[in-house]
Formats: C-alpha cells, structure tokens, sequence
C-alpha cells in the first residue's frame, strides 16, 4: 500500500520516515518529495508497505502525530488523476 504523509519538516529525511514506518512493519520504499530546481524537500513524501495491514495500522498510529514540531497527515495515497484545473488548448 502506497501511504501519503504530508506536512512534513523541510528538514525530515527518508531515513527518518522509514524508521517511523518501520515500527509498524516491513517498510518496501520512502520517498520525500523535493523541489527539481532547489532540491530542498516540498513537505510530503510517500511510503510503500507490502503489508496492508501493517500500513493501516501505521497510518492510524502516526496520523496527527507530530515529527520535528508539525502535525503529520497520514493517509492511504490516492491515484493521480484530473486536478480539476482549467483545460488548456493544444493549437
């Protein structure tokens, strides 16, 4: 199961979330998000566990709990889709 955690410390590393994940269970990949011109961390990242119910009790555990003086929002990772933003022609 992919698990989105937002409102992440600039400061946070994969390391950091993997360990806070891996309390719960087998931790497959850690992903925190960075900005491609800066590099410097976006403030959500994404974890992947192979167990999904290892990651449910993950995401109930650590949702609203705080990591480095902010609350973190933890949920199950939901597909990319239409942002519902305006449509924009093609000439």
């Amino acid at each position: 199961m992919k698990i989105y955690v937002g409102n992440l410390s600039y400061s946070v590393t994969g390391e950091e979330l993997r360990g806070k994940f891996a309390e719960y269970g087998e931790v497959e990949e850690v992903t925190v998000v960075t900005d491609r011109d800066t590099g410097r961390a976006r403030g959500f990242g994404f974890v992947t566990m192979p167990n999904s119910e290892q990651a449910k009790a993950a995401i109930q555990a650590l949702n609203s709990m705080e990591l480095d003086g902010r609350a973190l929002k933890v949920n199950e990772a939901q597909p990319r889709g239409d942002t519902g933003g305006p449509k924009r022609r093609r000439w």
